[in-house]
């Protein structure tokens, strides 16, 4: 499984960002996928997760109403649209593929290489 994340960058706090995930080099629709953030210093932590074929999504208690996650298994990829972006949502953001649910890192067999998100204040 190869997982590629892009469209992180540097925004003013309230602004919006779409990140996207390319999977390769598997059947895109049999991964439950999710989203994790690591800021300096602290610990890799859930921001949001899909099912297989989209139908049950899970948030964080700090992202939900601001974040939107979504997948298109046709184009083997994943998205997470981020808006009202705070200055603690800076971070460095993973995409990851597990074969079932998890929302912690540990249940994430596959991981893309992170894009980095900065919110300025």
């Amino acid at each position: 499984v190869q997982l590629q994340a892009s469209g992180g960058g540097l925004v003013q706090a309230g602004g919006s960002l779409r990140l996207s995930c390319a999977a390769s080099g598997v059947t895109f629709s049999n991964y439950f996928m999710g989203w994790f953030r690591q800021a300096p210093g602290k610990e890799r932590e859930f921001v949001a997760a899909i099912s297989r074929r989209g139908i049950n999504i899970y948030y964080a208690e700090s992202v939900k109403g601001r974040f939107t996650i979504s997948r298109d298994n046709a184009k083997n990829t994943m998205y997470l649209q981020m808006n009202s972006l705070k200055p603690e949502d800076t971070a460095v953001y993973y995409c990851a593929a597990s074969s079932r649910f998890s929302n912690v890192p540990g249940g994430f067999g596959y991981w893309g290489q992170g894009t980095q998100v900065t919110v300025s204040s």
